[in-house]
Parts: structure tokens; sequence; C-alpha cells
């Protein structure tokens, strides 16, 4: 075993910390604050908000006239956050905002759908992962003393990283946290205009592939230190070898295109959720 290997492994059975979840509401709640100035805050029963979340996320104007709103994104759209709430319910911890794009036609209706089909399903998962470690627990022989009055945080959220007049790009993650971390981010590129997700290649031209590679393999060579070490794989262990038109990205305020990867898809948990900004210079 290698140097990299005996890291890696290192890594990845090192326990989580007891106090993650506290760690995890408390990140959630501050970074709703940097990215959010107004928000409205509704407390709502279990069964109101599971019927409103999973049945009538698109069946309640009333409720997405009371959600907050972002400000107008441009004269084609605007992007809502059509669904928020902050409860607790059977020991799970819920911090939700779900967001809606308003603008004309079947384009705009299908993004939302997909949002909102995303987001049944992660609710869905969550419980039931929940569900399974409370059985899973007792049925080994688990007390209620050594339960302890366990948590789990369950995170919907969606930042705007940028928007034109008519384009627009946001992420939404979706997270769950208990004896594990779990985190999902989905990348929406829009042009409202032409009612088209937008590529690599829209934006960076015909040679997207060599662009994007080049750059993202100086980026990972540049992280390793002194002594040679690195988060990222080596590409016969999994790690980065090329783009393709399935490749996450995001595009910042000033146009740069960032390239994203999900956690562990390329390097150890420890380096985050691997973001490279292209450049084409």
């Amino acid at each position: 075993m290698n140097d990299f290997d005996r890291a890696r492994k290192v890594y990845e059975e090192t326990p989580i910390p007891q106090e993650l979840a506290q760690r995890v509401r408390e990140g959630i709640q501050q970074g709703k604050r940097n990215r959010r100035k107004r928000t409205v805050r509704r407390w709502l029963s279990a069964a109101a908000c599971f019927a409103l979340l999973l049945a009538g996320l698109n069946l309640s104007p009333t409720f997405a006239k009371a959600a907050a709103e972002v400000p107008v994104l441009g004269g084609l759209f605007r992007v809502m956050t059509f669904i928020h709430y902050d409860m607790s319910d059977g020991g799970i911890n819920y911090a939700v905002s779900v967001p809606k794009l308003e603008a004309d036609g079947d384009f705009a209706e299908a993004v939302n759908t997909a949002i909102q089909e995303r987001v049944e399903l992660h609710m869905e998962r969550a419980r039931q992962d929940w569900a399974d470690y409370q059985e899973a627990f007792f049925a080994t022989g688990g007390t209620e003393e050594e339960w302890g009055g366990r948590e789990m945080d369950v995170y919907v959220d969606y930042e705007v990283m940028s928007q034109t007049d008519t384009q627009v790009s946001f992420v939404v993650t979706l997270a769950e946290g208990w004896v594990s971390f779990m985190e999902e981010r989905y990348y929406y590129n829009l042009d409202l205009a032409e009612y088209r997700t937008l590529t690599l290649e829209d934006i960076l031209g015909p040679d997207w592939v060599e662009l994007c590679n080049q750059s993202i393999q100086e980026q990972i060579e540049s992280s390793v230190d002194e002594e040679g070490f690195t988060f990222f794989f080596a590409p016969e262990e999994g790690g980065f070898t090329t783009v393709d038109k399935d490749t996450d990205f995001y595009i910042q305020e000033d146009g740069t295109v960032v390239v994203a990867f999900p956690r562990y898809a390329i390097a150890a948990g420890a380096a985050g959720i691997p973001e490279f900004p292209i450049r084409t210079d």
C-alpha cells in the first residue's frame, strides 16, 4: 500500500464526530443568513407540511404568494422561494427552501417539475433512512437511554449564482446529516429567451473539452503539497480524466464557468465538492 492509499484509508475510516449534527445545523442557518436577507418563516404541522411538499407544490397559489421572493432577475423571468419552512418532527430537523422559476412557457414548468420531483424523492429517502436507522439501532440491542435524543437534519436550499436579462444559473442543494453526511447538488443553467439548457460548449466554444481538461488538470497539479500529497485521486484510481456533456457547472456573475464534481467522485471527502474555474486566457 502506497502513501496515497494509506492516507485515503485513514480518512475514510475516521469516525464522524458526535457534534456533526449541531455543526450542520449551525452551518445551514449561517449560510441562509448570508445568502438571503428576506425570508418568511412558516411553522407548519408535519402533516400539513408534507401534504404541501409532496402533493401540492404547484397547487397552492396562496402559499406561493406568501413565500419569500428574490429580486426580479431580468425581464423574462424571476426565481421565487415557493416553499420555505424550518421545523422539527419525529427527531428530524427540516430546513427547507424550494425554488420556483416563474416564466412563460412549458420550459419553466418542466424545470419546476424536475426540481419538485427531486425534492420529493429527497424527503422520502431521508425519512426512510431515519426510520431504517432507528429500527436497526433498537433491533441490535440499543436502548432508549443510548439513543439519547439523536436527531437528523434534512436540508433543501438554492442559490442564484448569476443572472442576465435572459439567462440564469442557480444551484439546488439537498442534504441530510446524522451519523453521516450526504449532500447532492443540481445545477441549472438556463436560457429563458431560447427555452433551453445551456451547455459548456455554448459558453466556451467548440474547444470546450480541451479548455476544461487543461484548466482542471493544472489546478489539480497545483494542489500537490511539498510532500507530494493531494486529496485528488490518480486517474487509474478513479480520479479526473476528462469532462463530458454530463459534467456539472455553474456560471459566476463575471461570466466565469465553474466546473463541479460530486463529493468523492475524483477526490477524498476532505476535499469537499471540487470546483474548478475554467481559465480561458
